[in-house]
């Protein structure tokens, strides 16, 4: 090896050495004899050592072509994203808006921070940026402009944790919107993937009432958690169970917890006092409105009927008046008593008549 270094090395210097006594050689001849020497030089020894400089350049300049054109388009895309990510916050910031509008009061914004754990399939917990310094209390309602997100489960003075939907420990009443079917709103045993894992289950539904897809469920305000009138989701489908008394339906939240970004926490007022009708809560409201719809046309039909009642009875004592006095003009009797009396009148005469008939025939010889 080191015979092969020390070899290499006085090749070089040989070249070296041969390279400087040639150049000096050319420098030293006429310039008639220098030129035609220079350019078969350039023709034989330069000229591939150019080439490879122009396509060396050529390269370079392709590959800064090409890092630029890169760098355009990783920044389109990058605004592209970003635009995309702004587009999304602006509406969940807009829809918040409106739902806070809708409130009025009784309620905390807060920016809603992900916690990713390893190995967790679906989100089930939340860090908020509002604590107890501004109203927050444990067990507080966290809701979004779609409905139900979960309950508050610690809060701290600058900050909060949020318990989701998802959590193995959450527990809601529900109902439907029409007040018929009730029951316990579980997360769903049966994970899935995607939006699939977020699934939910009513439990404990009559078995006399049968939910159709897509039928809307809300918190029905039982158990002081949550106030009455939340969306939490719409049913799917019945899960078979071995209940033989209660009914378990599938349900798919209203909410999506890994694309919140923004929620509202009740305070508990707003809670004890209720939401009124910000989440639909005209339709759960629906039934009390249909019985008093009910009500009203039950007595617009009492109405009717003695209104026609009344009619009735005017048609026959107006009947029963004009024979009265169809008899009284044929008998010959003036007509200046009411009818009552005039009835009684006429029986009176009548029999009158008919007991001086027979006494006149008694006394006949």
């Amino acid at each position: 090896m080191a015979t092969a270094v020390r070899l290499g090395t006085r090749v070089d210097a040989g070249l070296l050495v041969g390279c400087v006594v040639l150049s000096l050689v050319a420098t030293a001849l006429p310039e008639k004899d220098r030129e035609p020497i220079a350019g078969g030089l350039r023709r034989s020894v330069v000229a591939p050592l150019v080439g490879l400089q122009k396509g060396a350049e050529r390269w370079r300049i392709a590959w800064v072509s090409n890092e630029q054109r890169q760098l355009a388009a990783d920044s389109v895309a990058m605004r592209a994203i970003n635009s995309e990510a702004l587009r999304t916050e602006n509406e969940q910031l807009r829809k918040a808006i409106g739902l806070g509008t809708r409130l009025q009061w009784g309620f905390v914004p807060a920016e809603a921070l992900h916690n990713t754990t390893p190995g967790e399939p679906v989100v089930t917990t939340l860090t908020l940026t509002a604590g107890s310094t501004s109203g927050i209390q444990q067990y507080s309602p966290v809701v979004a402009p779609e409905g139900l997100v979960g309950t508050i489960y610690k809060a701290d003075p600058s900050m909060s944790i949020a318990e989701l939907y998802t959590h193995p420990d959450f527990r809601a009443s529900a109902m439907s919107a029409d007040g018929q079917a009730s029951g316990i709103v579980y997360p769903h045993s049966d994970r899935g993937t995607g939006s699939e894992a977020y699934m939910l289950e009513l439990r404990g539904v009559s078995t006399r009432i049968t939910l159709k897809p897509n039928t809307v469920i809300f918190t029905s305000g039982l158990g002081g958690t949550f106030p009455r009138g939340i969306t939490i989701g719409s049913i799917v489908s019945e899960i078979k169970t071995s209940e033989v008394w209660t009914r378990t339906y599938l349900v798919r939240p209203a909410v999506v917890p890994s694309r919140v970004n923004t929620v509202l926490v009740l305070t508990a007022q707003r809670v004890t006092q209720g939401t009124g009708n910000i989440w639909g809560g005209a339709i759960v409201n629906s039934d009390s409105a249909a019985r008093r719809i009910a009500a009203a046309g039950d007595s617009l039909a009492r109405q009717a009927a003695q209104l026609e009642a009344a009619a009735r009875k005017a048609a026959l004592d107006s009947v029963r008046a004009a024979t009265i006095d169809s008899v009284q003009r044929a008998i010959g009797i003036a007509r200046t008593t009411p009818p009552t009396e005039l009835d009684t009148a006429a029986q009176r005469r009548t029999r009158d008549s008919l007991r001086a008939d027979s006494a006149r025939k008694t006394r006949r010889p």
